[in-house]
């Protein structure tokens, strides 16, 4: 991997050692039934433990995107948040925090209000109009992920011209629109199972290396996901040893971010990937 810095909080935050984001689903459903809580002790006794496996930033969502979710109001996306970074904040108050929502709203009270680090977004900015502007004027880090369509088909396939080059054209046109917006803290993540098929998860897998023109940190969320439980033929409970894998081909070629349900496996596998190398 490259080392990168992030801005949290106005302090220059240095990694130079591939990082474990935590995943907090501060929701009642997920394609994972295990990450989904809601109750403030759960929360307090879920982050306690990411913590005590060494977790380095938490990524807290309240709007579940898995293929066929409902749609959540925007008041109660933010009830939930509000209840999970409470609970969060009691147990890991310096810890950095990413709020996971494509709404512009929740993305600036949950920044100016609650206290959370970095805005992280499946939508490329594509879903609210306002997403990139508000990020903007907060000056917080952006994790720019790449996906097709609305929230409503953006798990379906689609057409590539030209699978590779298309996302790289893509995210490099809104690398080149955020640095405009002085946007400058940008986290890359392609996207896996957002507007991706079985076999071009596993292309895109296999050339992430390509992503490191970049020059930015980049994330990689496979946890548990579909591309890992049909090969294996698993559901997403028994999906652990699938994902170690996959992130650890993912840290060979460049990952910086892992995005995970399970911190401890993660943390293993970087400690050994960073020992070889």
């Amino acid at each position: 991997m490259q080392p990168f810095s992030l801005n949290i909080r106005g302090a220059l935050v240095e990694y130079d050692t591939p990082v474990v984001a935590g995943i907090l689903n501060v929701t009642p459903d997920s394609f994972y039934r295990d990450s989904s809580i809601c109750c403030a002790d759960h929360i307090r006794r879920r982050v306690s433990q990411m913590v005590e496996e060494g977790v380095d930033i938490i990524d807290i969502g309240a709007y579940s995107t898995r293929p066929g979710f409902g749609k959540v109001p925007v008041d109660e996306e933010l009830r939930r948040l509000e209840t999970g970074m409470e609970a969060l904040r009691s147990v890991a108050p310096d810890l950095p925090v990413s709020v996971d929502t494509f709404r512009a709203e929740v993305a600036r009270h949950a920044v100016e209000t609650l206290s959370c680090d970095i805005v992280n977004d499946i939508s490329g900015g594509d879903f609210d109009s306002d997403m990139l502007t508000t990020v903007a004027g907060l000056r917080v880090p952006y994790i720019l992920m790449h996906s097709i369509g609305t929230p409503e088909t953006m798990h379906d396939d689609h057409d590539y011209e030209n699978f590779l080059p298309d996302i790289l054209t893509d995210l490099s046109a809104k690398v080149q629109r955020l640095q405009l917006m002085g946007i400058n803290d940008i986290i890359i993540d392609p996207g896996f199972g957002f507007s991706k098929n079985l076999e071009q998860n596993y292309i895109l897998l296999n050339n992430l290396d390509m992503f490191c023109v970049f020059h930015k940190p980049l994330l990689i969320g496979v946890s548990r996901k579909s591309m890992i439980t049909k090969v294996l033929d698993v559901t997403p409970e028994d999906a652990l040893n699938g994902t170690t894998v996959v992130n650890t081909m993912a840290l060979q070629r460049g990952a910086s971010i892992l995005r995970v349900h399970d911190v401890k496996a993660a943390k293993e596998a970087i400690k050994i990937y960073s020992y070889t190398i």
